[in-house]
């Protein structure tokens, strides 16, 4: 039988951690839009699947970062070239 965790049961410090870290990668993902996102957004992208690694309760929260930042690194390149912003 496997054992299934509970909402009852403490979360590890390092799930803690990468529910933090998924949540601050989204933020400089957002920020990427706006400032140059060739060095952002992949930064982002980075410190997410680290958290994915890490792993834990917040999975669901952990696969939306790194869809959300992969879309916002595309929307944040397309938004550099068409307005001729730099991109490093």
């Amino acid at each position: 039988m496997i054992a299934r965790e509970t909402p009852d049961q403490p979360q590890r410090p390092a799930e803690a951690v990468a529910g933090l870290m998924a949540a601050a990668a989204m933020f400089a993902g957002a920020w990427a839009l706006v400032e140059r996102p060739a060095r952002i957004a992949p930064a982002a992208i980075l410190v997410t699947l680290v958290a994915a690694g890490i792993g834990g309760r917040h999975a669901r929260l952990i696969a939306l970062s790194v869809a959300v930042c992969a879309f916002w690194w595309f929307l944040g390149m397309t938004i550099a070239v068409a307005t001729d912003q730099p991109l490093w």
